[in-house]
């Protein structure tokens, strides 16, 4: 693999900084192992505070040998910059989201095709079940492993022009996506007008006109203050793609056993923690941005399904159509709620 001098000036960074996994001692000189992580959101979102979290578990867990030092908002690249810097055990672990990974491994495309999940209990259930563990390990192919998913919630059309009620309402209209692939056909598919456009340029971009909407999740609607620029925000959850917390494996592997288990353990404990956040912030989202003027809508989700069944179907041939089977007919495994008594 060939770095480019981005992710050159990165590594400088991080040779100043430290090692990956540095071994520092206590005041009793018993060594303790600190963990470096990386990622590009800001200090106040809920997957930055579930890494919190997830260093808190880990010093309870360790009796104080293992700590992780986390630098958020970009401090050290972007999400593939870090990536690349993982590959290379300069930086022992990141949060990313699932999509940038496809350009790594095509699998991965599975969570951006829209709306194979029936709803969040079967999109829990997957990512719980042998599918989500097998998806966690799959980045061992290129020297990174997967510890557990964040819910990064549902990803919803967002407008500056005029109300969504329904796929037809997209026509003509500009969406900003991320750059994959599978965003762009699921806009396109709906019947938007896909434009890839960098995170950072989006704000302005909608500002003046040079897309007509976008699509994310309440909180970072509500976080990026889009919703100053963009009025309409359509509540039809088109996409569920998890945030993959990883760790570079060759950090991992030079772990102690007992130490993999009380980070793999600190991560789950996590992984709890940030469930309820993400809840909570995304109705208290949904709740700023209406107070703040903006039309909330939640459309009849059958006509949106109804626009992407050609795209599936396009998978036939793809090796992710086994996998995008089992997703769609995994079983309902939820136990439902026991009857009043008489």
């Amino acid at each position: 693999m060939v770095l480019n001098r981005k992710v050159l000036y990165r590594f400088v960074r991080l040779l100043v900084i430290g090692t990956a996994l540095a071994v520092t001692a206590c005041s009793d000189r018993s060594a303790v192992i600190r963990l470096k992580l990386a990622h590009t959101l800001d200090a106040g979102h809920p997957v930055h505070l579930a890494m919190v979290n997830m260093a808190e578990n880990l010093d309870t867990l360790s009796n104080g040998t293992m700590a992780i030092d986390i630098y958020p908002a970009g401090q050290l690249g972007s999400e593939r910059d870090v990536i690349e810097l993982l590959q290379i055990g300069s930086l022992a672990m990141t949060k990313v989201s699932a999509s940038p990974l496809e350009g790594f491994l095509p699998e991965m495309k599975v969570f951006s095709i829209p709306y194979i999940f029936r709803d969040n209990d079967h999109y829990w259930q997957v990512l719980n079940s042998d599918i989500g563990r097998d998806l966690l390990l799959a980045p061992e192919r290129i020297r990174l492993r997967g510890l557990g998913y964040y819910d990064a919630g549902s990803r919803s059309f967002y407008s500056t022009k005029k109300p969504i009620h329904h796929p037809e309402d997209l026509e003509g209209m500009k969406i900003r996506v991320m750059k994959s692939q599978t965003a762009v056909q699921t806009v396109n598919s709906l019947g938007g007008s896909a434009t890839p456009i960098s995170w950072g340029e989006l704000y302005t971009a909608l500002q003046q006109g040079v897309v007509d909407g976008a699509e994310n999740n309440p909180p970072t609607f509500y976080n990026s203050r889009h919703f100053e620029v963009a009025r309409y925000y359509t509540l039809d959850e088109h996409s569920a793609i998890p945030d993959i917390l990883l760790i570079s494996l060759h950090v991992w592997n030079s772990l102690p056993v007992q130490q993999q288990r009380w980070l793999q353990q600190a991560m789950d404990k996590s992984v709890s923690y940030q469930r309820e956040l993400w809840q909570t912030k995304t109705q208290e989202a949904l709740q700023a941005v209406a107070e703040a003027g903006v039309q909330v809508i939640r459309p009849d989700k059958s006509a949106y399904r109804q626009r992407v069944v050609d795209m599936h179907n396009g998978y036939r041939s793809d090796p992710v159509w086994e996998l995008l089977t089992a997703i769609k007919n995994f079983p309902d495994t939820t136990v439902p709620a026991p009857e009043d008594s008489p």
